[in-house]
């Protein structure tokens, strides 16, 4: 009798484990991608215009659900507690995962242990930036401004706990430096308040700022980034004008809930590579200000239990917590 009964149990693990295969397989099952920002902003561009063309390679239909709130925590906690069997998926960026596990006591996922990571869609370069009649044309300027007038000149950000607030902390830690740091909640009322002269610096993800750059309404002064974005070649990074250790390039991932099996994942990261790495799908993503960087599963995963660990360190020495609930 044991071993009939372990017959039975093997055979019904493996049933059990076919169908799930068999039901991400299904290609009149559409795919959602979740993204835990509005609808018209970054993310949801890139996701849009890559889903698209994974939709033509895989010929399934795909869908994007925008679930803002909470830093990305609402959107993370939705997709970690959705049934893996890959037709729920997760289109972060670095807060969700990164940041805002360390700085919100509240957040009911595991960063590394409720997601399988599928690829790494684009990074964005973090753009400092004032307005175009600003004295100010390069970091250095500012830094000497900063020093004249210590704790006086405002900085702004998208947020607590964003990539750009990062950004700042970073900056000051290099250059010796405090602002007055003014969190905003999104880049639209920020940008709005820099133009009109309400805060002096601005931070903000170069595919935000592109338009307004080339529109001549603000201008770059570095980027905090490992390196320059093919679209801003003469925008030297933070780095580079001898701030060292700046480096907060915001990213864009993809990943399903943990326990998706290893088959769905690889046909999940094939399509998407794919798309990512597409002659017109990488053109967009390069004139928007992104750089597509699509790597493996193994390569995504150690990249983000290494930014995990390296911003909750930053989080916990400067004390930031999320205030803005």
């Amino acid at each position: 009798m044991p071993l009939r009964l372990a017959a039975f149990a093997c055979a019904l693990f493996a049933f059990a484990a076919s169908a799930t295969v068999s039901q991400a397989q299904d290609t009149s099952r559409p795919i959602r991608i979740v993204i835990a920002f509005p609808a018209g902003g970054p993310t949801d561009f890139v996701g849009r215009l890559v889903a698209d063309k994974v939709k033509d390679i895989l010929g399934q239909p795909i869908v994007i659900e925008n679930k803002p709130g909470a830093n990305g925590a609402i959107g993370a906690d939705y997709v970690a507690k959705s049934p893996p069997d890959g037709s729920t998926l997760f289109l972060t960026t670095l807060g969700a995962l990164g940041v805002t596990p360390h700085m919100r006591t509240d957040v009911r996922y595991d960063a590394i242990k409720d997601f399988a990571p599928i690829t790494l869609v684009v990074l964005n370069t973090t753009l400092i930036v004032v307005k175009a009649e600003s004295p100010f044309n390069s970091m250095k300027d500012l830094t000497a401004a900063a020093k004249a007038k210590p704790g006086e000149m405002t900085f702004a950000s998208t947020g607590v706990g964003s990539n750009t607030h990062l950004a700042l902390e970073l900056y000051q830690s290099a250059a010796g430096v405090k602002f007055v740091h003014v969190p905003y909640r999104g880049a639209a009322p920020a940008l709005t308040d820099l133009l009109g002269g309400q805060v002096q610096v601005f931070a903000a993800d170069a595919p935000v700022l592109m338009p307004h750059i080339k529109g001549g309404k603000v201008k770059p002064l570095g980027a905090a980034s490992g390196r320059r974005n093919p679209m801003l070649p003469d925008v030297a990074t933070l780095a580079e004008q001898g701030y060292p250790d700046t480096t907060v390039d915001n990213w864009y991932g993809l990943l399903a809930p943990a326990g998706t099996p290893p088959a769905t994942i690889t046909r999940l990261h094939d399509a998407f590579v794919a798309a990512v790495n597409d002659p017109v799908v990488k053109d967009k993503l390069i004139q928007s200000g992104a750089i597509p960087v699509a790597n493996s599963p193994a390569e995504f995963g150690k990249f983000l239990k290494e930014e995990y660990d390296r911003w909750g360190k930053v989080v916990r020495e400067r004390g930031i917590k999320d205030d803005q609930r």
